[in-house]
């Protein structure tokens, strides 16, 4: 999922495009209010995104990282105000990694806990997902996102069912609670790659979330993952603000696990491949 920035031309007027973008975008720069349509939209899908968006923004009074406001939402199409980039900089980077880690910190009741006002599906892009609260990360990551994007990418015939046993054992690992650590349950974004963080004059705005209560390490391995303009600041200030110990960064591949097994189910065998690639690591 995306959202279109102001710009004169239609690719200008994009920011962040996925190839499987199912939605009506209206990119007038005759009005301050961004449409994002689908008359197909199956019940729940923008207003899932509204309350995850209102959800986070509750964050910014805190300190968290600037969300993008919904102006109104029905069943086929969702309002935002809209934004206009800038330019990346460096004290945006570290400005998005403080802010994302006051983001998580306002927390949530449960891990897969689904954002405050919604008790309906989720998504993340076009595929459905479950926001079920339990008491432990590890489980709820295992059984609510990554096994069911396996499933679905060996039905379409881009994992093979070899592969998918090595994913599926550190499924196992998970839903035991080998990975499980002390950490409460983050506020997190849950589809932060890097086409969902725009950098405007004044700092970033993120767009189109799969919120959700989870781990804060979900959010940085998915900018790690597709890549993000400043990364390095953005990790540095964030474990500087959320005070991570150094072993953080040994399970980001853990925390990719997700975006991988969504995109070998939507895009195809080449993210199957590195899904498989990155599970082994953790088997």
């Amino acid at each position: 999922m995306h959202v279109a920035a102001e710009g004169g031309t239609h690719r200008a007027g994009w920011v962040g495009v996925r190839p499987e973008g199912p939605y009506g975008e209206d990119v007038s720069r005759a009005t301050s209010i961004h449409r994002k349509s689908w008359p197909a939209a199956p019940p729940g899908f923008f207003e899932a995104e509204a309350a995850g968006l209102r959800w986070l923004a509750e964050a910014e009074a805190t300190g968290g990282v600037a969300i993008v406001t919904v102006v109104d939402v029905a069943t086929d199409h969702i309002d935002l105000a809209r934004v206009v980039p800038g330019r990346p900089t460096t004290a945006a980077a570290e400005a998005l990694g403080r802010g994302l880690a006051r983001t998580h910190a306002a927390g949530a009741v449960a891990f897969g806990a689904p954002p405050r006002h919604w008790s309906g599906d989720a998504w993340i892009g076009r595929q459905r997902q479950r926001n079920k609260p339990g008491p432990t990360w590890g489980a709820f990551y295992a059984e609510q996102r990554v096994r069911p994007l396996v499933r679905r990418a060996v039905d379409a015939g881009h994992l093979d069912r070899a592969g998918a046993l090595v994913v599926d054992a550190v499924c196992d690992r998970l839903a035991s609670g080998t990975f499980d650590d002390d950490l409460p349950p983050a506020r997190v974004h849950g589809d932060l790659w890097s086409g969902n963080v725009i950098f405007t004059r004044s700092g970033s705005v993120l767009i189109d979330p799969a919120a959700h209560g989870g781990h804060g390490l979900t959010d940085l391995a998915m900018l790690a993952l597709f890549g993000c303009p400043g990364l390095d600041r953005v990790e540095a200030a964030y474990v500087e603000a959320a005070g991570l110990d150094g072993a953080w960064r040994t399970l980001i591949g853990l925390h990719q696990l997700h975006p991988l097994a969504t995109h070998a189910a939507s895009h195809g065998p080449a993210y199957a491949a590195q899904l498989v690639a990155t599970a082994a690591r953790y088997r």
